[in-house]
């Protein structure tokens, strides 16, 4: 079985997100997140990723989970809306697959 590893990238932040500024990354290899080399999770917007992290990182296309037009890069959001509903802000990810 192939074994890959995730970088996940914010591309952008509408409104203020206390956590997350442009350029942020987080590193999932294989099974785990590699805290070394991520900065803090948000366990709203990784919540959010889960379900969509665990296919891509086993093998299925982004193009086939439908978050991304490249087999190898996705993009997903963190459920924060931003305002004018929220004081927070919402998070844009790009998500990039890469063989270990």
């Amino acid at each position: 079985m192939t074994k890959y590893k995730l970088t996940i990238t914010v591309k952008e932040v509408h409104g203020k997100c206390p956590l997350y500024q442009v350029g942020d990354k987080m590193v999932i290899n294989e099974f785990y997140i590699d805290t070394n080399n991520s900065k803090h999770i948000c366990m709203h917007a990784f919540s959010a990723m889960l379900t969509s992290l665990s296919a891509f990182i086993r093998g299925f296309s982004a193009k086939d989970l439908g978050i991304g037009t490249d087999a190898d890069v996705g993009y997903l959001h963190c459920p924060d809306p931003g305002p004018p509903y929220t004081k927070g802000g919402a998070v844009i990810f790009e998500v990039k697959r890469e063989i270990v």
